[in-house]
């Protein structure tokens, strides 16, 4: 057979011999109910904190223990420390708990990993230079003093939605941890463990010398003495009154599967309060709880033994959403049987309740779509958005519940806009800034402003609704020009980071009609361009959330890669060298199996601190980004 020297021929054809063993890959992965779910891995902290919650609830078991142990040990690096995602910088709070943990399960301190480790969090400042929560953890076992931990009352629970740090004031991730954490915090429980930790102390106090009351620094750290001070003179009537309403606002956001947001934080926290509260373990909200973490567990054989591994929380609707698009992109049908299939499981996923959104839109009906199987409490714009965008391209046989469940989805996001225009992921008109400045709040996002990924899957779902002259669309418009960054991309809130984020953004404004000449657009390319990978792919390192030189930089992966292509797609860059040689880095690094390698993290949970690798990005994003490259869709 004759090659044909058209490079962008051999790259046609290259895309579509790689595309459908891309999607003979996804339509493998669907599950009988009709959803699919990637494995969403996170780091060892997940593991380590489950060990100590069941080491603290009593009902830790050898198993247990050592199939978790034999998976920490298995993701520590040769310089003895753990981190947040794949090839970072050893994290302190990180390795702190894992070495914990192992101690929990029996290793030795003098055992070299554990000196390693130990060696890495002393020169790192020592426990005393960890992050809150995870002095929290010691602190239940006596490794460290509830004294120097900010005070959280439970009375935060009885403010009213106006005033300022009100629980509504925290994003809904924020809030439902906190809340119980109030309750753990005042009860100041001390269950003590047979070791100690001397090994990770440096004796340096954290904090000392006066502070200026006059900064934001200064007036949390006079404020939480005063926190400190009112915990011992609470009216008695009134801080009872006040635990009893944590413990009621907590029951009342028991989900389903007996979780709490379906991630992992709430959850551990609502479980380690009603423990403290006096629900027994035979409580119907415990045994739920303790008994639907179960399906968060991943266990895995490999040459060492059996490994246990938790997930931080499950996204089989995104996961879902993102692969009808995919096979559509692909050129499947409209009625095509896989993706009938997953419209069907949608379509019962869809929420007809309230939650704590209505707290800031009160006159908003219902509607729209969570990440997990069980969150009805906390349905997102994002996801929701996602949904609308595949499942009204689908030829369902029940139009019209398939058509009424998209326009309540529409009316609920639209509904959701923040007053500057913009979308946030859960709440609308989440951004008091004022919370983010207690003590307290030294690990991941505490509230939920807009942000340009969620803000642009919004306006293209409005645009593609036909909505793209409607008010709300063009504040939405205006929301991302104005938040361009001065380089030319944009920032990404959910996905790593200013590939994501651009990626996101191209796409939704020409699809609401900017054009492709337009500057913003124009400057966008040219970013792209430039931050391009020898090999052709794109890649951006997870540091680029604090160190802006790692912004746009990284080895190149597969799901970014897509992401990048969608925008050069969008901007009508088809047929230009720098969209050839993404496509052809695609087909070259394709596995056999018609997937891709991807360990990197490309998934974000809080910029800086907590980062996700979506197992089904690596496929779902490739299959989008080929189907539209071969304009199968």
């Amino acid at each position: 057979m004759t090659q044909t020297a058209d490079p962008a021929a051999r790259s046609t054809a290259g895309a579509a011999e790689t595309l459908d063993r891309a999607v003979a890959h996804l339509k493998g992965l669907q599950r009988d109910g009709g959803w699919w779910k990637g494995e969403l891995q996170t780091n060892v902290t997940m593991d380590a904190e489950d060990l100590l919650m069941r080491e603290f609830l009593g009902i830790r078991t050898a198993r247990e223990t050592e199939e978790a142990a034999r998976w920490i040990r298995s993701q520590q690096r040769a310089d003895g420390t753990w981190a947040t995602f794949h090839g970072g910088p050893g994290d302190l709070s990180t390795t702190l708990e894992a070495w914990v943990a192992l101690r929990l399960a029996g290793d030795s301190p003098d055992e070299p990993h554990m000196r390693r480790a130990a060696e890495f969090v002393r020169a790192g400042g020592g426990v005393e230079a960890s992050r809150v929560f995870s002095r929290i953890w010691l602190a239940l076992f006596g490794l460290w003093s509830w004294d120097d931990l900010p005070n959280m009352p439970p009375e935060l629970v009885l403010l009213p939605s106006w005033v300022p740090l009100n629980v509504y004031d925290w994003g809904c991730w924020a809030r439902q941890t906190v809340v119980p954490l109030t309750v753990v915090g005042t009860l100041r429980p001390v269950r003590p463990l047979p070791f100690g930790i001397d090994e990770l102390r440096t004796g340096v106090k954290r904090g000392g010398g006066l502070v200026a009351p006059w900064t934001w620094s200064g007036a949390f750290h006079y404020l939480d003495k005063a926190l400190h001070l009112y915990a011992k003179v609470a009216v008695k009537p009134v801080r009872e009154f006040a635990m009893r309403q944590a413990a009621e606002w907590i029951l009342a956001r028991q989900e389903a599967d007996g979780g709490w947001g379906g991630i992992q934080p709430p959850w551990v926290y609502s479980l380690l309060a009603l423990h403290l509260l006096g629900y027994s373990l035979d409580h119907p909200a415990m045994r739920a709880g303790l008994q639907g973490l179960e399906g968060f567990l991943i266990r895995e054989e490999t040459p060492e033994g059996t490994v246990r591994r938790l997930e931080a929380c499950q996204s089989p609707v995104w996961d879902t959403a993102l692969a009808i698009t995919a096979l559509l992109d692909a050129g499947a049908p409209a009625d095509d049987p896989h993706v009938l299939k997953a419209v069907d499981w949608m379509l019962g996923e869809e929420i007809a309740v309230r939650g704590d959104w209505a707290v800031r839109r009160p006159g908003l009906d219902p509607g729209g779509w969570a990440f997990e199987f069980a969150n009805d409490l906390y349905p997102d714009t994002d996801d929701t958005a996602e949904v609308v965008l595949g499942l009204r391209r689908v030829a369902h046989p029940d139009r019209e519940r398939l058509s009424g469940a998209l326009d309540r989805a529409v009316a609920w996001v639209t509904g959701m806009q923040s007053r500057d225009g913009g979308w946030g992921a859960f709440d609308a008109d989440n951004t008091q800034e004022l919370t983010t400045k207690l003590p307290f709040c030294d690990f991941g996002a505490v509230i939920d402003p807009p942000s340009a990924d969620v803000t642009a899957h919004v306006v293209e779902m409005l645009a593609k609704e036909g909505k793209a002259g409607s008010r709300e669309c063009r504040r939405g418009v205006k929301w991302l020009l104005d938040h361009q960054e001065p380089d030319g991309s944009w920032f990404g809130r959910w996905g790593a980071n200013y590939v994501y984020g651009t990626g996101a953004v191209v796409p939704a404004l020409v699809e609401a009609g900017v054009p492709a000449s337009a500057t913003a657009i124009r400057r966008a390319v040219r970013w792209l361009a430039e931050h391009q990978n020898p090999d052709g792919g794109w890649g951006e390192d997870l540091r680029s959330y604090r160190d802006p030189s790692w912004a746009g930089r990284g080895e190149s992966t597969a799901s970014q890669t897509a992401w990048a292509l969608l925008a050069m797609l969008a901007a009508g860059e088809r047929d230009s060298g720098v969209t050839v040689r993404g496509v052809r880095w695609l087909a070259e690094t394709q596995r056999p199996d018609g997937t891709w390698d991807e360990p990197q993290f490309t998934g974000t949970g809080f910029p800086g601190d907590f980062y996700i690798n979506y197992h089904l990005y690596r496929l779902v994003f490739p299959v989008t980004a080929l189907g539209r490259y071969l304009e199968r869709s």
